[in-house]
């Protein structure tokens, strides 16, 4: 089964109504938003991972007052000593599932005449091209690939959005699938700033398949962690090894 049950998803403490989440939701797509379009005047690079950041922190002085937990969030304790072993091959499927859907809108857009596989490449050659043969830069990137994209991107637009949307939508069996496709075109839309259309398409491709997986993994989001972290540590060492595939 892909979709969960309302049972599936932890309820927090003291758990505002659906408009309070709306305005809460507001709130936070305004502060990432906003900051980032700050930043971009500033450190155009980093903009990303620091309004993200700036946007956690937020949520975190929010969930705290409420007494939420991060749960809600994918965050799960796994109790079973079996549900630990389980993560790697989940990850991998979630890696499967990233490199399928961007190979896969490569490919396609190519073959269509959309655009060349070559196209959009300038975009993210201005952001990380310092990376080929830089070690502390390439090093610098890898520490944000696993905090800023694979922890924070992750919580995000997977636990937080997902978890948000299913509570404001009606009680339907087509909800969780609903914000499965929303928190994908967000998580689009962040990329697009500097791959362009190719990118929206792929990577919110991306998100529509983690955000399936994560409901198929009962909202357990570690597994789509590992994923995100190992397919940007596999992209980041071929920058800096400057090869080329």
């Amino acid at each position: 089964m892909i979709s969960a049950s309302p049972a599936d998803t932890p309820t927090p403490a003291k758990s505002p109504g659906r408009i309070g989440l709306i305005l809460e939701m507001g709130l936070m797509v305004a502060v990432l938003v906003g900051t980032k379009l700050i930043f971009d005047q500033i450190v155009w690079k980093y903009a990303g991972p620091i309004s993200l950041a700036i946007t956690l922190g937020l949520l975190a002085i929010i969930t705290a007052r409420r007494g939420e937990s991060w749960s809600a969030f994918g965050l799960r304790r796994l109790k079973r000593w079996w549900s630990w072993p389980l993560v790697l091959p989940q990850g991998l499927l979630c890696m499967v599932g990233i490199l399928a859907a961007g190979a896969g809108t490569a490919f396609a857009g190519d073959a269509l005449g959309l655009w060349s596989i070559a196209e959009g490449e300038a975009g993210v050659e201005a952001r990380f091209g310092d990376i080929v043969g830089n070690l502390p830069v390439y090093l610098g990137w890898l520490a944000l690939a696993w905090t800023s994209a694979a922890f924070g991107e992750e919580i995000f637009f997977r636990g937080y959005v997902i978890d948000r949307l299913t509570r404001i939508l009606p009680s339907a069996k087509w909800a969780s699938i609903l914000a499965v496709v929303i928190s994908a075109l967000g998580f689009g839309l962040v990329h697009m700033y500097y791959q362009g259309l190719r990118g929206l398409i792929a990577t919110g491709l991306i998100g529509l398949a983690l955000g399936l997986l994560y409901l198929g993994y009962k909202r357990n989001i570690w597994p789509l962690i590992l994923a995100h972290g190992a397919v940007d540590t596999l992209s980041f060492t071929a920058f800096y090894l400057d090869l080329d595939i």
